[in-house]
């Protein structure tokens, strides 16, 4: 065919090229050379769609729901004293979980009412709420997230908590459709009440409850719940504890929140009308500060013996059961702090101190004071700490030579200084000179005495040569028996002196040993773990029976009250009871001791002194003993008898074993020949005691060899001043009774404490007690087992007899609440919802 030239028809224009942007369209004109062909419109609607649905289905089938964050199932552990009040907490987040079940159903409903009213129609997400806050981020408006309950849980549990990016934002929602697929409503639900932060370190209803209103969460009320609930979005900053402008958002917040519920029908509008804003309690941010660091730092060792980890502790949400009676570590607190460390006669502020007490039947530890405040010092001088017990270690020796056949009737020279056939510091090294105590130049001498008498002064040359005799292994093995451990023992002969460092926590469990007459218990402070209901763990060692035999065990008490009655620890006398016990010193007194007991505790008091390297120092005398030496005898047995005055009010006077001192014995054991030094057996009798303590002039009269003998009489002096003191500056026989007049002070009128105040009402106690001549005065504090307004305790006891017009102590019961004020005495205002020589 011929190549046809041009069309006469249409006329030849050069052929336009298609542009990516094809816009104003050819061949139209105005508005519509702007507007897309519908074929584009489809077009990119199905491609936008399918990419929509490509990416979801990627989403859907790459992500599936993680683990738990590992704190999700956290648990706060608490611990209790043994009468059932909270010592303190272990947590690595303050969380208790719940079931939907052990709360009140208010507390779901109004979370649904503030934050998701759909959320039992939607199946995690809510996509009008997306379009909704997308119009509003897009607008300009306030940027909102749209996040359904499901998406909030899923934020809380399953990944870093405030994530905002849109990336975030989907991922979420994938995930939230995911969970919703494998867990119920109610999983969800329960889930977010538990997981949910609230502020105050507080994570979950249950946590947050005992946070702001201290009560559990099974306790709360709807109004309390919604002012909870209302705070969700920012309870770091509506917390109504941070002023005016928070407590306005928060009660605005609240309101809210009740409107909710009511529109729900959740409420009625007359609960709705009638409630009244909480007033959440003071808070008061977890502490370790004063005694609870120690105690549960004692608490979290123990438990590491019985394979429960502090891991466990911090997140297992425990319930840790302890023997500590919390009035008596009160009382070790008190005793403690009447070491002054500032102003004239201070003590070192590297003094450390230590009082121990265990109850011999089992060996539980009922009070332990290492240190002032945990917080400012790790370091517990009661169980870190290691000092030499001195004389202390001298009744493990007695026992062993009773063991041996020796009897308390024995003969011994008690002369110093001595050198005694056999007597080495060191095995296998050459014999040494040993003194005794006392302010003679070489110690004083006691000339021949039997070992009750040895005993009670303390007698260093008698015990060398009874340590001679059964050997030093002897002493060891009776230590290791009564409870000090091996590697706080030696087998040298100068064991008997107490050379080897022990802990104060170890020596107290060796006297509780002496104190149960030879049944031996392990030390403990925990007698259960409980996780819900059940068990985890629980304190099941069965005393040991036998250690030591009754008649080896009453001879050795009977021995050691002589030290209170007639020798160094004559203090305890003050306590009114049967006491045994041995006061301790050391070279140079570096350490002093009293270690004690009634037949149902026994309690160690100690203190040493360190250098700032960490060695030892001579104990720096404080208080009243400023201008002699820190003794056994002098603040430790002084402390002991004030601790266990308070302990031991209201507990039954128990008698020791019966034992017949035995008749003296014919002659004198065998003894080495006394050394060319050898005094004779007078002693002069101290001056300057008058206007004295009678504490310090019992302790210098005994450290003399001689027995006070007191006589109370009335005078303007004040009670325990020292009037007059026998034979003052003479010389006399040592072991000689002297007469020492004390001062009751001014003589008054009495009057009785009433009984049967103790459970009565708080009106009813002030009236008994002022019309017995007496002033009350009241202490709340809370309590969580006693009716609000309820007496609880009472200071001096009931029917104690106490000067007319005295103060009398009423401990009222306060209930679940706090004092916000600070005052303990105010009125409560919370919603009705814490040494080798071994001197004596």
């Amino acid at each position: 065919m011929a190549n046809r030239g041009p069309s006469p028809i249409w006329p030849q224009t050069p052929r336009r090229r298609r542009a990516v942007w094809n816009y104003p369209r050819p061949y139209r004109t105005g508005i519509r050379a702007w507007i897309p062909s519908w074929r584009v419109v489809v077009g990119t609607a199905l491609t936008g769609l399918s990419l929509v649905v490509g990416v979801f289905t990627a989403g859907w089938i790459g992500w599936s729901v993680p683990e738990e964050n590992t704190e999700i199932g956290s648990e706060t552990t608490t611990v209790y004293y043994e009468n059932g009040q909270v010592m303190g907490k272990f947590a690595a987040v303050d969380r208790t979980i719940r079931s939907l079940d052990e709360l009140p159903p208010y507390v779901g409903q109004a979370v649904v009412a503030s934050e998701d009213q759909n959320f039992e129609n939607h199946m995690g997400v809510d996509p009008l709420g997306m379009v909704r806050a997308l119009v509003s981020n897009v607008t300009g408006g306030t940027r909102q997230g749209a996040s359904t309950l499901t998406q909030q849980y899923v934020e809380n549990t399953y990944y870093q908590a405030g994530q905002s990016s849109y990336a975030d934002k989907f991922r979420e929602i994938i995930l939230a459709l995911k969970v919703e697929d494998q867990k119920t409503k109610d999983e969800i639900l329960e889930g977010y009440v538990n997981t949910i932060y609230l502020g105050r370190g507080a994570y979950g209803f249950e946590a947050a409850a005992k946070a702001y209103f201290n009560k559990p969460a099974a306790k709360l009320t709807v109004s309390e719940t919604a002012m909870l609930v209302g705070i969700i979005p920012s309870p770091s900053y509506w917390d109504p504890r941070f002023g005016k402008e928070s407590r306005a958002v928060a009660e605005e917040k609240w309101g809210r929140v009740l409107r909710n519920m009511a529109d729900l029908g959740v409420i009625t509008q007359e609960e709705r009308n009638s409630a009244t804003f909480p007033e959440p309690i003071k808070y008061q941010p977890p502490s370790r500060a004063g005694q609870v660091g120690y105690l549960l730092e004692e608490v979290r060792k123990e438990l590491a013996e019985f394979d429960i980890t502090e891991d466990d502790l911090m997140k297992n949400g425990y319930e840790i059961r302890t023997t500590i009676n919390p009035k008596w570590q009160k009382a070790a607190v008190a005793a403690a702090d009447t070491i002054p460390y500032k102003g004239e006669n201070a003590a070192s502020k590297n003094l450390g101190v230590s009082i121990v007490s265990v109850d011999p039947k089992d060996g539980s530890i009922r009070a332990l004071y290492g240190g002032k405040n945990y917080e400012k010092v790790q370091f517990n001088a009661a169980t870190d700490g290691k000092a030499q017990p001195g004389s202390t270690f001298k009744p493990f020796t007695l026992i062993g030579a009773l063991e041996e056949g020796h009897e308390l009737n024995e003969y011994y020279t008690g002369n110093s200084p001595m050198q005694i056939p056999g007597w080495t510091a060191v095995a296998g090294g050459p014999e040494v000179e040993l003194t005794n105590f006392g302010t003679e130049e070489g110690g004083q001498s006691f000339g021949d005495i039997d070992l009750i008498d040895a005993t009670a002064n303390s007698v260093n040359t008698v015990y060398a040569q009874l340590n001679v005799a059964i050997g030093a292994k002897k002493s060891q093995d009776v230590a290791i028996r009564a409870g000090i451990p091996k590697e706080s023992t030696n087998a040298e002969l100068s064991n008997v002196l107490g050379t080897e460092p022990v802990r104060a926590v170890d020596l107290a469990g060796a006297y509780a040993t002496l104190a149960a007459q030879g049944t031996r218990s392990e030390t403990h402070m925990v007698t259960s773990v409980k996780k819900g209901e059940t068990l985890i763990h629980e304190w099941t060692r069965v005393p040991e029976s036998g250690v030591f035999k009754p008649d080896v065990m009453a001879k050795a008490t009977y021995a050691l009250t002589q030290v209170v009655e007639k020798g160094s620890g004559a203090p305890a006398q003050e306590l009114g009871r049967p006491v045994a016990g041995k006061t301790g010193s050391t070279n140079g007194n570096k350490s002093a001791w009293f270690a004690g007991y009634v037949p149902q505790l026994a309690t160690v008091v100690g203190v040493y002194q360190t250098t700032p390297d960490g060695g030892q120092a001579s104990i720096t005398p404080f208080g009243e003993w400023a201008g002699g030496s820190l003794t056994g005898g002098t603040w430790p047995v002084w402390a002991w008898t004030e601790y266990m005055k308070t302990v031991t009010e209201g507990m039954e006077v128990e008698e020791f074993p019966a034992y017949e001192p035995p008749a003296p014995s014919p002659s004198p054991s065998p003894t080495p020949s006394p050394s060319p030094s050898e005094k004779n057996d007078k002693v002069m009798v101290p001056t300057g005691l008058v206007g004295q303590q009678i504490t310090t002039a019992m302790a210098t009269l005994a450290g003399a060899g001689l027995n006070a003998v007191l006589v109370e009489v009335e005078s303007e002096q004040g009670a325990g001043i020292v009037l007059s003191v026998e034979n003052e500056g003479r010389e006399v026989k040592v072991g000689s009774d002297i007469r020492v007049e004390v001062s009751t002070g001014p003589g008054e009128e009495s009057a009785t404490v009433p009984g049967g105040l103790v459970g009565g009402d708080e009106n009813n106690a002030r009236r008994e007690i002022q019309r017995a001549g007496l002033e009350p005065v009241i202490q709340y504090q809370p309590s969580d087992d006693v009716e609000q307004g309820i007496v609880m305790d009472v200071n001096p006891d009931e029917g104690a007899a106490v000067p007319a017009g005295s103060q009398v102590q009423v401990i009222v019961s306060a209930g679940p609440g706090v004092f916000p004020t600070g005052d303990p005495t105010a009125t409560p205002t919370g919603n009705g919802n814490g040494n080798g020589s071994g001197s004596p």
